[in-house]
């Protein structure tokens, strides 16, 4: 079933940012995204797990950045110009917390009515369904639609956070 916290209605539309990753289309909902930048001088931190590529200094703000092919068990992003992170506002412990996602490219913001997203599914996926909220079929393609506040678990949260705060 689709996250209680969408609204189900049919007329019920949300907008998703969509993505790509490895050749796969994935969206996010556009009420996490904060702002999309270059990918750019991203400072690695020392004992971290493989996806955590670093940290970068967004205006002042220590954000630690994520690389999505990793965390989902892909190879490493390969960098090029096109590569881009995309800045997260995510809940964790009744708070927000700013993340940055690394992605291959950034395509579009897309309209979806809600009533077309169908739940993930249980085979077949090359990610786990802990990290998506579902599958919505677009024009001439699937999206993978991500629950930005699963790419981390609160464990993984909480340690990153820990490290950014030292």
């Amino acid at each position: 079933m689709v996250d209680e916290q969408f609204n189900k209605d049919p007329l019920s539309h949300q907008h998703f940012l969509t993505f790509l990753l490895r050749d796969e289309c994935f969206g996010i909902s556009i009420s996490s995204v904060k702002e999309i930048i270059e990918y750019d001088n991203v400072t690695p931190i020392p004992l971290m797990p493989d996806f955590v590529k670093g940290v970068l200094n967004l205006r002042g703000d220590v954000v630690p950045v994520i690389d999505l092919s990793i965390r989902f068990n892909k190879s490493a992003t390969e960098i090029s110009k096109r590569t881009c992170i995309v800045i997260l506002e995510i809940l964790f412990e009744e708070q927000i917390v700013t993340i940055g996602a690394v992605v291959d490219s950034v395509s579009e913001v897309i309209e979806i009515n809600m009533d077309n997203i169908e739940p993930a599914p249980t085979f077949g996926a090359r990610i786990r369904a802990q990290f998506i909220l579902g599958v919505a079929n677009v024009g001439e393609q699937f999206v993978i639609l991500l629950r930005g506040e699963r790419v981390l678990s609160l464990d993984e949260m909480a340690a990153i956070i820990e490290k950014v705060a030292d």
